[in-house]
């Protein structure tokens, strides 16, 4: 069920039997010359309205903003802190809490620390606020890691590269503008450098060159399978 396209009086009805409320959470930031701005946002939102569909369970809104640090100052990148996401995030959670939802899966299209961290962090401190309340915090990509790696040739592929570009050529081809050329950034972590832009003028990590539709389709079939398979465990794991 999705919850913005419910009627109150739909709503009412399901949310007794329907007691899980996944948040998508995507950002608008650069991915390289050839994927869209939202293309995190896309993904995840596409992968949570299918297990919307299949399952018992409400799908809320996407967040459409993030936290984007390598990307900040690339073109077309529009994010928000960390203090903001965690803000929101609870605002947000609370709320659906005092509407009947008692679980809450925080799963993210956008794997940047910094911004997992945040939805991490606003979620120890919701469930030590509501003792009947669960939640999981995490990046879709953390749920799929070894069937990512039998599905995606490239080797540390991270971003606007071989498998997102897999997926969007899967979901959305009309945005697919292409394929930029392989790319890694130079960022010599941990050290902090201020321009980004100048050591990943791309925005790619990895390879869309070797992108494709069977690949995007598969990767997506695990997604949503993963999903569901932490459905189940939530509702079923004592707190």
């Amino acid at each position: 069920m999705i919850l913005g396209e419910s009627t109150m009086t739909e709503f009412r009805k399901s949310v007794r039997g329907a007691r899980t409320l996944i948040m998508p959470f995507g950002t608008v930031e650069a991915h390289g010359s050839h994927l869209p701005l939202n293309t995190d946002t896309f993904i995840i939102r596409e992968v949570i309205k299918k297990v919307s569909e299949k399952n018992n369970v409400f799908m809320a809104p996407p967040l459409q903003y993030g936290v984007c640090t390598s990307t900040f100052d690339h073109p077309g990148t529009i994010g928000i802190t960390s203090g903001t996401l965690r803000a929101i995030t609870t605002d947000i959670v609370n709320s659906g809490y005092k509407q009947g939802f008692r679980n809450f899966i925080l799963i993210s299209g956008h794997g940047g620390s910094l911004h997992v961290a945040a939805l991490r962090e606003a979620g120890e401190a919701l469930v030590s606020a509501h003792e009947d309340m669960k939640i999981a915090a995490l990046s879709i990509y953390e749920m799929i890691g070894k069937e990512a790696e039998a599905i995606i040739e490239t080797k540390n592929d991270s971003h606007a590269g071989e498998a997102e570009t897999s997926l969007m050529l899967y979901l959305a081809p009309r945005l697919v503008k292409g394929r930029a050329e392989e790319e890694y950034p130079d960022l010599p972590r941990p050290i902090i450098v201020k321009d980004k832009v100048r050591r990943w003028k791309g925005a790619v990590w990895g390879n869309p060159q070797k992108a494709s539709v069977e690949k995007g389709e598969a990767l997506f079939k695990v997604m949503v399978s993963r999903v569901e398979d932490l459905v189940g465990r939530m509702e079923k794991t004592r707190i």
